[in-house]
């Protein structure tokens, strides 16, 4: 079925022992149907590698680093692995953890495996194949928010998740840790972002609650019902999961949500379905949001600008290794336009913020 996610051949230079991940595995699965598994890899690679095992009777996902990963914080198979396991009792989309491996002689890292849940992944577009009504989106677009809020409202300590975090103090540290990121990979061609940093900085609210945060939370990180494509049936890629302010995830979600009325440049960067009619707008989100928490959100301008100038790091990061040649990958070459985008909407909402709070003053 085109519908449904598959993975591709396994790219050169990033095979697997499949025949030590079998024998690991049947330690854990005595009742494995016999032979190896069919192998393939899911596209992407800059973060974790993605495979599927395909057996007769388990249809598994495995995750490991990428080659040469000298931090072990950066591509943490244990904690990935811990959060998820901890998760599922509790929050069912996640997928069924399988086992986790720490022994280097297996296939050289640490490495875990799960169950792969079957579905379609709605990545910029919805595939050919999937038609649905602009209610039916609209259920979709609903359904995805409604699981990111019953995340925000797991139980840490029922989870036995207190640990994960850092503690009180979150907004601040993401502030100045992406401030600081965003200055070392500062290129001379970019908005340097100092009055949008100093801004943030002089706003920076304390925390509005401790939940877990799933941290890259897009369309493209869910799974869909094939038979019921407005249904969310997982959710997928845990590995920035931590405990954190859930207003600054959501600043992070809608720095993502490109809608239709946004300008060309922007329309360009889009990564998810949102600009399909039914979708809501960010605006709609955040009123959505509040209504089915119950959270008053004092000022939102400040979580906005937040989740843009942390995406404007992220793609500057990427852009850093293009132009200092590290990389010839040519889809990163305009990331510094989009950079420029980014900094005059974070300015537009500044300045609109700045208005209403001498409206309100009079």
């Amino acid at each position: 079925m085109a519908l449904i996610d598959v993975g591709g051949t396994v790219r050169h230079g990033e095979e697997l022992d499949v025949e030590k991940v079998d024998t690991w595995l049947r330690a854990l699965l005595p009742q494995l149907s016999p032979g190896l598994p069919e192998v393939t890899q899911y596209s992407g690679g800059a973060s974790n590698w993605t495979y599927r095992l395909k057996y007769a009777s388990h249809d598994l996902i495995l995750r490991r680093p990428p080659a040469g990963t000298k931090a072990k914080s950066a591509h943490d198979m244990v904690r990935e692995y811990t959060v998820q396991d901890a998760l599922k009792p509790v929050y069912p989309v996640v997928s069924d953890m399988i086992g986790l491996c720490t022994d280097p002689s297996v296939i050289g890292c640490d490495f875990y495996v799960m169950r792969r849940i079957e579905g379609i992944i709605p990545r910029a577009n919805l595939p050919k194949e999937l038609t649905l009504s602009e209610a039916e989106v609209r259920q979709l677009c609903t359904n995805t928010l409604d699981q990111l809020i019953a995340l925000h409202q797991v139980d840490v300590r029922a989870a036995g998740l207190e640990r994960l975090g850092k503690g009180s103090g979150f907004c601040k540290r993401q502030v100045d840790g992406w401030s600081d990121r965003y200055e070392k990979a500062q290129t001379w061609n970019v908005p340097r972002y100092t009055d949008i940093r100093a801004w943030l900085k002089q706003h920076t609210p304390e925390d509005s609650a401790t939940c877990v945060v799933h941290n890259d939370w897009r369309f493209d990180n869910v799974v869909l019902d094939a038979n019921e494509p407005s249904g969310v049936i997982g959710v997928l890629d845990w590995e920035m999961a931590t405990l954190g302010d859930p207003l600054m995830e959501l600043g992070n979600v809608l720095a993502y949500w490109i809608q239709a009325d946004d300008n060309r440049i922007l329309r360009q960067t889009r990564r998810q379905p949102t600009h399909l009619k039914g979708m809501l707008t960010r605006n709609e989100v955040v009123a959505y949001y509040q209504e089915k928490t119950g959270v008053s959100i004092q000022h939102w301008a400040y979580y906005e600008v937040f989740g843009l100038f942390r995406v404007a790091a992220i793609l500057q990061q990427i852009y850093y290794r293009y132009h200092h040649k590290q990389t010839d990958n040519p889809a990163f070459k305009n990331f510094w336009i989009i950079n420029w985008a980014i900094w005059r909407r974070c300015r537009q909402v500044i300045a609109a913020d700045q208005r209403a709070a001498k409206q309100g003053a009079h």
